[in-house]
């Protein structure tokens, strides 16, 4: 039993939930520009966020660098996205407790992220948090957005449980929400770059925390 219920595994979200990765989201577009020897403007960051990487790209192009193609801008960003999560980002606070003290506990772990492989293995390994999920599962190699539970039905399957015998952990609150309308348990977790309505995801969520920390005391 964790959290009060029948819980035999754990899909956990990493941007947000385990890595401390949600600014490069936020930022990628400013920092890109003041690479480049630009002035990013005002409320940039919120602007970029709104907008696809093809969209923020044509923008960066018509509003700062005229000279360059929307490829080579796509490129330059996806490139410091990489060097981002292989060299930069760290764990959550709390992640590697919360993670250790549910594998003393048998609670099988996996997790389901929209990132691309590569990156947020690097990242966990780095922070030395890999070696206590059995498996990763992405968007792209499931082929849905977490619009839809396929990407945490293909985890939950890995680990041989059911939708009520597992629980998922997210900052957003559409993924949340897709978790919980498929029968999944949930646990909304605050990132201070991520979701915007903070009360939708608590509201939304069987469990909610500002940190990883506070569900040490839940187990």
């Amino acid at each position: 039993m964790i959290f009060g219920k029948n819980i035999k595994g754990i899909i956990f979200d990493i941007d947000g939930v385990l890595l401390d990765s949600m600014k490069i989201w936020r930022d990628l577009g400013a920092r890109y520009i003041s690479s480049q020897g630009g002035e990013p403007e005002q409320g940039l960051s919120d602007l970029l966020f709104s907008m696809s990487m093809e969209q923020g790209a044509d923008y960066i192009k018509d509003h700062y660098l005229p000279d360059r193609s929307q490829e080579e801008i796509m490129e330059d960003l996806q490139n410091m996205i990489r060097d981002f999560y292989f060299y930069e980002v760290e764990a959550k606070a709390g992640s590697e407790d919360l993670l250790k003290a549910l594998g003393v506990l048998g609670i099988r772990m996996t997790a389901a992220t929209s990132s691309p492989r590569e990156h947020v293995e690097r990242a966990l390994e780095r922070n030395g948090l890999l070696k206590y999920l059995e498996k990763i599962f992405t968007n792209s190699e499931v082929g849905s957005s977490k619009h839809s539970p396929e990407i945490y039905d293909a985890a939950a399957a890995y680990m041989g449980l059911t939708r009520e015998e597992t629980c998922v952990f997210e900052d957003s609150l559409y993924a949340l929400k897709t978790a919980a309308d498929a029968g999944y348990h949930t646990v909304g977790v605050y990132d201070e770059q991520g979701e915007p309505d903070q009360k939708g995801l608590k509201q939304a969520a069987e469990i909610y925390v500002r940190a990883n920390k506070e569900l040490m005391d839940l187990l």
